[in-house]
């Protein structure tokens, strides 16, 4: 790098050459760092005595890739999960199995990403964690749409952006001020806000849909216009998300730029890939196998599950398969939290909303479609009701760039009402296969009170007779 390009690297900077470091170097995203909080170091004494060297590199990277993480304890349920799928054992242990298995292999295609990063440098990397920061809920969708569940997709793919603005955030903000009482906690509302405003258009998309089909229930082509209508929105969501990518990544990398303490910055700098680029694809590659295979078996054994455990679909859905299947990319914001690093934790925890509002759900709509699928971008008015809630409470949240327990707190209690409310909430399985829940029913009630203004009209017409007949 020449001294003028140095020159200039440092002034867009602000003059933080530690800045201008991590940006050479690797460029580590919040999304990283929060996986690496549950990382551990792995012990390489016994395989470097190896003598063979494909030998011992396959040893490296099967003890950096399985055993490098704390949620390993997890990876015995993988085949528990398929050996019970193939013996036919209980649907409902298939199910249980098969979600905890998805956790540590989320945790570990976020760590395979970042090896494979350091290879293709920051902006090349932060595009593989873009499309693969949320591969489990893209998957899911993709396996329940070939088995036609919409509602699963739909209520899945709600789950995971309500859990992530009120129970990620408010967990982080609740657990940070509790261990910071006696510092003020702050965070760069630059970033917060610019995912809200994604947030908000995916919201729109969303709202409109549902109000086209209330508005138009009494047609016949309602349902065909509100699907054109979704997928036109769609391609828009896609477009919008590629244009936020590049102000994440070019324009405005510094706003998403996780930033770390002195104490953190020589122990980063030390740090290089500990697997090679081939090996990292492959593992990725594998690990991908692996998510689907484990999806499928959710897919199917959902409505199993929720019969013999007294849940309904929707609560497992909504609540549930978020929960276990970012459980490390949650426990690592609320880490640093703990440590009072807020910027990381409303980047994990609003970047992972944005990223599944605006690419996962556009991109099965789009699926969908290419499937030959009717599946649109309308929710049910309960839903929708509590997507727009959620978004507007962390907006009201995060106003102000400062942060205190009580703020978590709030946000957590958001979440535990919104819970109790569809675990109340019975949804036929008969109506988990309709394609749109919503304009069936619209249309149901439109139907029943045409006919009650009909017969309220021909009450009213007799006994208009009847008066005319007593009068006269």
């Amino acid at each position: 790098m020449g001294s003028r390009e140095l020159e200039v690297s440092w002034v867009e900077y602000g003059g933080n050459l530690k800045g201008l470091s991590r940006e050479i170097k690797h460029g580590r995203t919040a999304h990283n760092l929060s996986s690496s909080s549950l990382r551990k170091k792995s012990d390489l004494t016994h395989v470097s005595k190896v003598r063979y060297g494909l030998l011992r590199n396959l040893l490296t990277n099967f003890q950096e890739v399985i055993f490098g993480t704390k949620l390993a304890v997890l990876f015995p349920t993988i085949p528990l999960a398929i050996i019970a799928q193939c013996f036919g054992f209980g649907r409902p242990w298939v199910f249980g199995l098969s979600l905890l298995g998805l956790s540590p292999l989320a945790e570990r295609v976020s760590f395979l990403t970042e090896q494979l990063s350091y290879y293709t440098g920051p902006t090349v990397g932060g595009l593989l964690n873009a499309t693969c920061g949320n591969v489990t809920e893209l998957i899911i969708a993709i396996f329940a749409l070939s088995n036609n569940k919409i509602a699963v997709v739909k209520y899945s793919l709600l789950g995971s952006v309500i859990s992530n603005l009120l129970l990620v955030l408010g967990t982080s903000l609740f657990c940070g001020g509790l261990t910071n009482l006696r510092q003020q906690q702050t965070y760069d509302r630059r970033q917060a806000d610019m995912n809200l405003l994604m947030l908000l258009l995916g919201l729109l998309c969303h709202l409109l849909t549902l109000l086209f089909h209330y508005s138009g229930a009494s047609t016949g082509d309602s349902a065909d216009s509100s699907l054109h209508l979704s997928r036109a929105a769609s391609i828009v969501m896609v477009i919008a998300y590629c244009a936020y990518l590049v102000f994440q990544m070019y324009t405005h990398r510094q706003l998403f730029e996780a930033e770390e303490e002195d104490g953190e910055e020589g122990d980063n700098d030390s740090e290089e890939a500990v697997i090679g680029f081939w090996s990292g694809f492959v593992w990725l590659t594998g690990m991908t196998v692996i998510i689907a295979v484990l999806s499928e078996y959710v897919v199917k054994t959902i409505e199993d599950a929720s019969k013999s455990w007294g849940l309904s679909v929707s609560f497992l859905s909504i609540i549930l398969l978020p929960i276990v299947g970012n459980a490390a990319e949650h426990a690592g914001a609320v880490i640093f939290a703990f440590k009072n690093k807020l910027d990381i934790s409303l980047g994990v925890s609003l970047g992972s909303a944005t990223q599944i509002s605006m690419f996962v759900v556009p991109v099965t709509v789009i699926t969908a479609w290419i499937m030959g699928i009717k599946m649109d971008l309308n929710l049910n008015l309960l839903e929708t009701g509590s997507l727009a809630l959620a978004i507007i409470i962390t907006g009201f949240t995060l106003q102000d760039g400062t942060s205190h327990y009580m703020k978590g707190l709030v946000l957590l209690l958001f979440y535990i009402v919104i819970g109790a409310c569809f675990f109340v909430q019975r949804t036929p399985s008969d109506q988990l296969n309709v394609p749109n829940i919503v304009s069936k029913s619209a249309t149901q009630n439109s139907f029943w009170s045409l006919i009650q203004l009909k017969k309220f009209a021909v009450a009213c017409n007799r006994f208009g007779s009847l008066c005319l007949q007593f009068s006269s």
